[in-house]
């Protein structure tokens, strides 16, 4: 089990260029003085170092829920309710990032795709320009077919247009239908089972952080290629099994 690092919570790692608290002068935490309790200027830092941690994608999820709740009782805005307009500020803004750090890291699908996107690495399904040109053209959100499933797919979406056409003319094949529910049984046991497999590249992932500058720039490009991979088909999946599913109960 991943021991976190903040002990207390107000005195977690700080980044190298960290000042003294602008209120008592002490050496401050990240968050908030230890001396004289004053909420400090929000740090441009990510969500893992918002909470002391190393880049990981393992970690203890009921040590970080208490983290949560220790800094909400510190930073939350209602604390500094009588403060400086700054302060009330810089409450609010250590707040929000709180929060939106919390919801990401604690769910290990969000908390990986938040890792690869540190790493420069964004999913096609999480693009926002795709997500933006869907929206002003007008089309369907352009879906890549990861090449592993593309011979998989393809008598499946045949079909399924098939049954739709057929719901269309108030025609139901029953076989057809039957093939289909089947189909989507075993997706749902292949998208469950992808989980599996990603949690083998996230040990592999965290063993490279444990090694630091040991470990080569090929081997953590090796294993993002790997962890990029599962993710792009278990949202392909997903998304299909969406479709079977309201095809089926159209």
């Amino acid at each position: 089990m991943i021991k976190s690092t903040l002990t207390p919570i107000s005195n977690k790692p700080l980044p190298d260029d960290t000042h003294a608290c602008w209120s008592c002068g002490a050496m401050r935490a990240e968050h908030f003085c230890e001396s004289c309790g004053k909420v400090q200027p929000p740090a441009p830092v990510d969500y893992f170092t918002f909470f002391g941690l190393q880049p990981k994608v393992n970690l203890d999820a009921a040590q970080l829920e208490e983290d949560f709740y220790q800094l909400s009782r510190k930073l939350h805005p209602d604390v500094s309710a009588r403060a400086s307009a700054r302060e009330q500020e810089w409450s609010l803004e250590q707040s929000s990032m709180l929060n939106d750090a919390y919801r990401t890291l604690r769910d290990p699908i969000k908390r990986t795709q938040y890792l690869l996107r540190l790493e420069g690495v964004e999913l096609e399904e999480q693009s926002k320009s795709a997500t933006e040109e869907a929206r002003t053209t007008g089309q369907v959100k352009k879906q890549i077919v990861p090449p592993g499933l593309l011979e998989e797919v393809f008598e499946l979406n045949m079909q399924l247009e098939e049954l739709r056409m057929q719901k269309k003319v108030g025609e139901d094949d029953l076989a057809l239908i039957k093939e289909i529910g089947r189909q989507k049984l075993e997706l749902e046991e292949k998208y469950e089972s992808l989980l599996e497999e990603l949690q083998k590249y996230w040990k592999e992932w965290d063993g490279l952080i444990d090694r630091g500058r040991e470990a080569a720039a090929d081997e953590r490009a090796a294993v993002i290629k790997k962890m990029v991979d599962v993710l792009n088909r278990r949202n392909y999946i997903r998304n299909l099994v969406r479709d079977l599913t309201s095809a089926l109960e159209s």
